[in-house]
């Protein structure tokens, strides 16, 4: 991560974390704080001289608690930045570094919302929401927002429709967040929504692809002959088998599919964003699926046998934002979005970042420059 923002030297930055504190977060608050602080005062970041950082530490409150973590730092370059009090309904002028965690819901410089229980009934103890921030650079107005939406619980029930039952609850939650952006109680802005959408590849279609000449067996429990396996096997070849599907295993002899030439066969059937493109834009992606990586130190290629890999982790952005972004006028690749850390174990799934400059005061004869980034 520090090498990209060496890299890329952004004045403005975003970072957004889901899950934060990971699966063990009772224990493991104590090293976030930890890691917060040494983050802000670390020599890497020393040019950057106002911080926000929004945690959603509050894990003992079941009806709110989100697991999200929002970071925005600012370069000592960068002048007249403002944030929005969502309660004052006006910006005030970021200065100094300031972190704000356990409860969010009393702090008026953020909206924060977890999904209702009833959208993903399964899963009790779900932590799916947004934060969502908005910020002003030199009157250029727009919203961050950091997103979290549902997984998939089963492969044999993604499998069984195409687009699948998860699919749906993603579609119903990422509506209601862009209705909640865009709704009468504030002026409307450009917007970027980014974090882990839990985006699959269409099951059904996938499977069928990969296994277009096997055959299938089907394997039933004993006791109440529900389907708990699915073997897909070559019909020559000493019927090797292809695929196994479980409810927490995708194994794939041949996981070179999703890695060769970045998954771009896979594209296709990536489909979930197509409900929205009148409301969404996102740039063509060029890296491979992001999740789910192996967790193993020395496996930062290697894909775990327990879904289909997908690209779950994304940035997006409302097609007022997308004229935001400066358009190269020579061959400098000014707008990137790419994964960070390709051959590096970091997690079960791979962040992705967009590094792009955005005309501060849009639309005017003279506007300033300033190169931002933010970082799924």
């Amino acid at each position: 991560w520090f090498q990209v923002v060496h890299a890329h030297k952004p004045h403005f930055m975003a970072l957004h974390c889901q899950e934060f504190g990971g699966k063990n977060y009772e224990a493991s608050m104590s090293h976030v704080d930890k890691f917060v602080k040494e983050l802000l005062s670390s020599d890497a970041m020393k040019d950057y001289n106002r911080a926000r950082v929004y945690l959603d530490e509050n894990y003992k409150s079941q009806e709110h608690f989100t697991a999200l973590g929002s970071f925005y730092f600012l370069h000592e370059s960068l002048k007249n930045i403002y944030q929005f009090d969502f309660k004052a309904k006006k910006y005030k002028k970021v200065t100094g570094k300031e972190i704000y965690s356990d409860t969010l819901e009393s702090t008026p410089m953020l909206e924060k919302e977890k999904f209702p229980q009833d959208y993903f009934p399964e899963c009790k103890w779900s932590r799916k929401g947004f934060i969502r921030t908005r910020w002003c650079i030199t009157d250029c107005a727009f919203d961050l927002v950091n997103i979290h939406l549902f997984h998939d619980a089963s492969n044999l029930i993604a499998w069984e429709t195409s687009p699948s039952v998860y699919s749906g609850i993603r579609h119903k939650a990422l509506g209601y967040v862009l209705d909640r952006i865009i709704d009468q109680r504030f002026e409307k802005v450009s917007y970027f929504v980014f974090g882990d959408f839990n985006f699959r590849l269409d099951a059904k279609a996938v499977v069928e692809t990969l296994c277009a000449k096997a055959t299938m067996q089907t394997i039933r429990a004993a006791d109440t002959n529900e389907v708990v396996k699915l073997i897909f096997r070559e019909s020559d070849n000493d019927r090797k088998v292809m695929l196994q599907l479980e409810k927490k295993l995708f194994d794939y002899f041949n996981q070179d599919v999703f890695r060769d030439n970045n998954g771009t066969a896979l594209l296709e059937f990536d489909r979930e964003l197509s409900v929205f493109k009148d409301r969404l834009y996102e740039l063509d992606i060029s890296f491979p699926p992001s999740y789910p990586y192996s967790e193993d130190s020395s496996q930062g290629k290697q894909y775990m046998n327990t879904r289909c890999p997908a690209w779950c982790d994304r940035i997006l952005m409302s097609h007022s934002a997308k004229e935001l972004i400066l358009k190269s006028e020579n061959d400098e690749k000014i707008v990137i979005y790419d994964h960070i850390g390709p051959n590096v174990c970091m997690g079960d799934h791979k962040p992705v970042f967009l590094s792009f400059r955005i005309a501060a005061g849009a639309g005017k004869p003279i506007a300033n420059v300033h190169k931002c980034c933010v970082v799924q």
